[in-house]
């Protein structure tokens, strides 16, 4: 298979955006050298480490993703509320059709599935935000 010159090219930049993404991904954690110290009892300290454990993350990631994500900096988006509005968003969408009498075409229904895809997480980060955020 031969590759013009703007195929090349494209193929290229593609390789080259993954290397960057992986490389810019890797320099974020060797610029983390600001440390942020909390006291916590035994008790506490348990706590906070069997959750992060139960997480799949380590403490010290834990508890900075907490700190960004109350000071406005970090996802605000809970997945699993998300998908507990995609669900809502699509039982309220195709039930009020079917309950006045109407059909669903697939096309219409595959269509809405894509609209809740991309609003979901958008409406769960907007109930998650504080007040002042919204």
């Amino acid at each position: 298979m031969h590759l013009s010159a703007p195929e090349k090219w494209t193929a290229k930049m593609a390789i080259l955006k993954t290397m960057l993404e992986q490389s810019s991904r890797g320099d974020r954690s060797l610029n983390r050298v600001f440390p942020v110290t909390v006291k916590l009892t035994k008790e506490e300290l348990g706590l906070v480490t069997d959750f992060a454990r139960s997480q799949g993350l380590a403490r010290g990631e834990w508890i900075r993703d907490v700190i960004l994500r109350e000071a406005g900096e970090g996802p605000t988006s809970n997945p699993a509320l998300a998908e507990i509005l995609g669900v809502r968003l699509l039982l309220v969408n195709v039930l009020r059709p079917v309950a006045s009498g109407q059909l669903l075409a697939p096309d219409a229904f595959d269509k809405l599935l894509d609209e809740i895809s991309e609003a979901k997480h958008q409406l769960a980060a907007k109930l998650v935000a504080p007040a002042g955020r919204r």
